[in-house]
């Protein structure tokens, strides 16, 4: 295999030019997936958006040493990218990756049925590459239903529908290959691998369980040339689902921290610290080490 073989977030976003669930039995496995995918597929969407680019130099500002125009000044240029969401409640929330909608301008989501709707950015969280949108809702909005990750076993089926390529309500099917996987994409790496063709464009769709429940958010692939060889990742929908209400109702994501951190004890800190145990670790009389320090230093009393 090649060596250039590497892991990355799916750049997924297509450049353009212009409670709990006990696991499912072996009775419960269906025969095919089409009742699922039929019901599903009006809840995964399509989402483009477009990024104004400002360009910060042209030749012509080289060119021109005397404030001549030169070629002329610099143009916008309007970059686009594609990638899939799916939503999760009436009101007209949508889940999709930070990746797809970071830094956008304009932000549309494409149904099944090919209406196009705008969309704005409720909120975002980098560190898990997830963001929430929000659209007016659509009268009998069809909406995916969160399942348990931490239930899901490998070997498990798996299925993924998103807009690969820009080829909307693309379904494809395969096992739950390995969970808790650290990828080096942050400092909450904790995904699920799945052997589920995933592409370009699929960033920010559905992995559903069996029972058609979302267990996770399809995030990255491991590629040498950018296409699925089988390695996909998703954010667990344990994850998922706390960081999505958390952006619903306060529009951020804020994390918890101890506010402890380690220092070595020196001499005089016990003393400023009236800390009788520490105190007599460090006095010159019980601790040799103490002693010829300060002798060294003529500090012996």
């Amino acid at each position: 295999m090649s060596k250039r073989l590497c892991a990355g977030l799916i750049a997924g976003t297509l450049m353009l030019s212009a409670g709990g669930f006990a696991p499912l039995a072996a009775q419960e496995i269906p025969n095919d997936f089409t009742a699922i995918v039929r019901e599903k597929i009006p809840a995964v969407v399509a989402i483009t958006t477009k990024q104004i680019i400002q360009d910060q130099a042209t030749l012509g500002d080289f060119l021109s040493p005397f404030g001549s125009p030169g070629l002329g000044p610099a143009q916008p240029q309007v970059r686009e990218a594609l990638g899939s969401g799916f939503v999760i409640s009436p009101e007209g929330y949508i889940v999709t990756n930070n990746h797809v909608v970071a830094d956008a301008g304009e932000i549309h989501v494409v149904f099944s049925d090919k209406e196009t709707l705008p969309a704005q950015l409720v909120g975002r969280d980098p560190a898990t590459d997830l963001a929430v949108l929000k659209i007016d809702p659509r009268s009998n909005m069809t909406t995916t239903a969160w399942g348990d990750s931490d239930a899901v076993q490998p070997g498990a089926w798996t299925i993924a529908i998103g807009s690969p390529f820009g080829l909307g309500g693309t379904v494809t099917v395969g096992v739950l290959s390995a969970r808790s996987r650290d990828i080096n994409a942050g400092p909450y790496d904790d995904f699920l691998q799945t052997d589920a063709s995933i592409n370009r464009g699929n960033s920010g769709g559905p992995l559903f369980n069996a029972r058609g429940e979302v267990i996770g958010v399809n995030t990255a692939i491991v590629s040498p040339t950018g296409g699925s060889i089988g390695i996909g990742f998703a954010v667990p929908s344990r994850t998922a689902r706390n960081v999505v209400d958390q952006l619903i109702r306060t529009g951020r994501i804020e994390r918890g921290f101890i506010g402890v951190r380690l220092q070595e004890i020196t001499p005089s800190m016990p003393r400023r610290l009236e800390y009788p145990a520490a105190r007599e670790r460090w006095s010159p009389r019980s601790n040799p080490a103490v002693r010829q320090s300060r002798q060294a230093y003529g500090r012996e009393t």
